[in-house]
Formats: structure tokens, sequence, C-alpha cells
């Protein structure tokens, strides 16, 4: 299973990126998560539909200090080869 998407709120300069990519290895979930300019984060996660669920789940929290409004399933599936998750830059 693929599912990508846009989380919004206080996401970017809270650690969110590198919570989530712990989290998804733990899951062992491909994919990525990346800071956008403006102040979303993106992240397509590849892996089982119950630990693509259950990061899910963590994404709606984030870590500590973040603070998320929203998550918006996105309908275009982007290309990724890597068995790897990724923090992208």
């Amino acid at each position: 299973m693929k599912i990508h998407i846009l989380i919004s709120g206080r996401v970017q300069m809270v650690g969110f990126r590198f919570f989530t990519r712990m989290h998804a290895k733990k899951l062992n979930l491909s994919g990525f998560i990346k800071n956008l300019s403006n102040g979303k984060v993106e992240a397509l996660f590849i892996g089982k539909k119950e630990n693509i669920n259950k990061i899910l789940e963590l994404c709606k929290k984030g870590p500590l200090f973040a603070k998320v409004t929203n998550i918006e399933i996105l309908k275009d599936n982007p290309e990724f080869d890597n068995e790897e998750f990724e923090v992208l830059f």
C-alpha cells in the first residue's frame, strides 16, 4: 500500500521529520518526508496497510512541540523506489 499526504499546523522546526522517520523505520515503511516552503510537511509512506495506519495515527499527534491541524490525503502517488525511509531536504 502507498499513501501520499500533506500535514499542516506547527510541523516545521519541531522535529517532525525525524520523529516520523524513526517511527517509519520501526514499522518497516519506505518513502520520504520533507518540509515544504508553505510551512506544510509532505510525506509518502509505502508498506503494509496496518503499518501505514499506525504511522498516520502518529502523524496526527507528531512530536512533543508539534500541533497538527490537518492531514490531507493526496490522490497522486509519486514514484519512489528506495527501500528506506528518507528525510528529504
